[in-house]
C-alpha cells in the first residue's frame, strides 16, 4: 500500500534532518540545531535570544544555553542589548560566518546529487522549493496581520 503525501514528507524531512545532524557531527563537530541556530543568525543579522528563540519554536532559556555554547566555540558573538535589560544581542564571529557558507556549499553539492541521482532535475527541485518557500512566507505574513 503506497503510504500518503503527508506521510512521506514527514518521513523526507526527518531523515534529511538525521542526515543533517550526522554530517555536521562528523565533519565539522556541531549539531544540527546549533548550526540552524547559526544560520538563523546569519538570516537574521543581530538578532536578541528571543528572536533567535521564536524562530526555532524553543524557550529562552533553551537558546541561552546553546548560545553559550556556541559563544564558548568562539561562532557566535553574545553581547548585552544596547537598550539595556537582560536582553542579549547575537552575532556571527567570523569564525561562525566560515563555518555556515561552508556547510551551505558542501550542503548544496550533495543535495544536488542525491536530487539528481534520485531522477529529478535539480533546476526543477530548486525552483519549486523556492515556490513552496515563497507561499509559506507569504502565508505566514498574511496570518500576522
Amino acid at each position: 500500500m503506497e503510504r500518503n503525501l503527508s506521510f512521506n514528507l514527514h518521513v523526507l524531512t526527518a531523515r534529511l534532518d538525521r542526515s543533517a545532524d550526522r554530517i555536521l557531527r562528523a565533519e565539522y563537530n556541531v549539531s544540527y540545531s546549533r548550526f540552524l541556530a547559526l544560520t538563523l543568525v546569519g538570516e537574521l543579522g543581530a538578532s536578541t535570544q528571543r528572536a533567535l528563540a521564536d524562530h526555532l519554536g524553543v524557550t529562552e532559556p533553551s537558546v541561552s544555553r546553546m548560545t553559550a555554547v556556541l559563544a564558548a566555540d568562539g561562532l557566535l558573538d553574545v553581547q548585552p542589548d544596547p537598550g539595556g535589560g537582560r536582553r542579549r544581542r547575537l552575532s556571527l564571529t567570523d569564525k561562525g560566518k566560515q563555518l555556515v557558507a561552508s556547510v551551505q556549499h558542501g550542503f548544496e553539492e550533495r543535495l544536488a546529487a542525491l536530487v539528481t541521482h534520485s531522477g529529478v532535475p535539480y533546476d526543477e527541485y530548486a525552483k519549486h522549493t523556492a515556490q513552496l518557500l515563497a507561499t509559506f512566507d507569504h502565508v505566514e505574513r498574511e496570518g500576522a496581520k
